[in-house]
């Protein structure tokens, strides 16, 4: 079975950047596929995968991150503007982030309006055995 966890914007900008990663890593490491509201910061982004290197074993193989930001082409400058100073004043609440176990998730491919998530048949049958 596959397995979505939805975090919504609001449940982790209170958070600090370690909990942000600290909880992707601990979802992710219970082989579900996170769906993440938003973004995160440059910074975290390294973080988690510098964290997710270090984390590496043998029932852990790492992950796939994806993140989707719409962003609309030929807009005039007075609404890209504003549109700049909402993501500034509510945060990086825009887009998706696609965060998932690479036992798991095989490929991801992404254009500014979808992602395809190819994830491995094999994996997901061998989890099914052992329960």
């Amino acid at each position: 079975m596959l397995t979505l966890q939805f975090l919504p914007y609001h449940e982790m900008s209170s958070l600090s950047a370690a909990s942000k990663i600290n909880k992707i890593l601990n979802l992710v490491k219970e082989n579900k596929i996170v769906l993440m509201e938003g973004r995160l910061e440059p910074l975290e982004e390294t973080d988690l995968i510098q964290r997710t290197m270090e984390g590496i074993s043998k029932s852990f193989k790492g992950i796939e991150l994806c993140t989707i930001y719409p962003e609309a082409k030929n807009e005039k400058l007075m609404k890209k503007a504003i549109r700049n100073m909402f993501n500034k004043i509510l945060g990086n609440r825009q887009g998706l982030t696609v965060i998932g176990p690479a036992t798991i998730i095989k490929e991801i491919k992404k254009d500014p309006n979808k992602i395809q998530l190819l994830t491995n048949n094999r994996a997901m049958r061998k989890r099914r055995r052992k329960k």
